[in-house]
């Protein structure tokens, strides 16, 4: 569909305020009850998925130091599988609601950027579970190993698990925040690029400030990955201020 049909579509199709809300809140309700069945799934494969989260602490023993403290760290752990199994869904969904409102062009980009965020955020999720977590949790151990026995609370060991895990997923949105930034005008692909020296810079210290460790090597992989998300951010940037052209 081109974009002189599918502005004539729009303008055949219109809904009043009451049915925009009726809408979206049919839509919302719609992803809150695939949210509540996605995390009951969550819920029945617990013992799998706490295994999965425990798998980067090898020769760990957790405990239990308070009464109800891994059922509640449970029900937070079946919380955020839910939320970001689910997330897809309600992405779907807001497309869904959002796009008849929305030009032609409008679509082509947003459809795109919520895509991608999503998917950066999940590499961001792989990243911190392959190399982050495992390389922060062995220099923990390894740490004092000779004086300490290393038994950990596992609300703990989630907290910090969690932490890295969002914070490096938040970290690969770099590239949807440059292009947000210039599509919308704000900055221009040429600053971005000009920037690069504090942008190595200032890699080097989120990359320092994220790694919870003393490592160089877990701190350089980071940096690396951050720099690499940034100039490919900038190269998406040209290309599509280009096509805008």
């Amino acid at each position: 569909m081109n974009s002189e049909n599918y502005e004539k579509l729009s303008n055949d199709v219109e809904m009043s305020f009451s049915e925009h809300v009726e809408e979206f809140r049919q839509r919302l309700f719609f992803s809150l009850i695939m949210f509540l069945i996605i995390s009951l799934g969550c819920f029945y494969f617990l013992n799998t998925v706490v295994e999965i989260v425990k798998s980067p602490a090898v020769g760990i023993k957790f405990f239990q130091f308070a009464p109800g403290e891994y059922f509640f760290t449970s029900i937070k752990l079946v919380f955020y599988c839910g939320l970001i199994l689910s997330s897809p869904i309600f992405i779907y969904q807001v497309l869904l609601f959002l796009v008849p409102g929305m030009t032609y062009k409008e679509q082509k980009l947003l459809i795109p950027v919520l895509i991608s965020s999503y998917i950066l955020f999940g590499m961001g999720l792989v990243f911190s579970y392959k190399v982050l977590i495992p390389s922060a949790l062995k220099f923990f151990i390894s740490y004092g190993a000779n004086v300490v026995d290393p038994l950990w609370s596992f609300e703990q060991y989630f907290e910090f698990f969690s932490f890295l895990a969002f914070t490096c997923g938040l970290g690969f949105q770099i590239p949807i925040i440059e292009l947000v930034l210039c599509i919308t005008n704000i900055v221009k692909p040429q600053a971005l690029i000009s920037s690069w020296r504090y942008v190595v810079l200032g890699s080097t210290i989120l990359a320092a400030i994220l790694t919870p460790t003393v490592d160089p090597l877990t701190q350089l992989f980071l940096s690396i990955a951050f720099l690499g998300l940034y100039f490919t951010g900038y190269l998406l940037s040209v290309v599509i201020k280009k096509q805008q052209i």
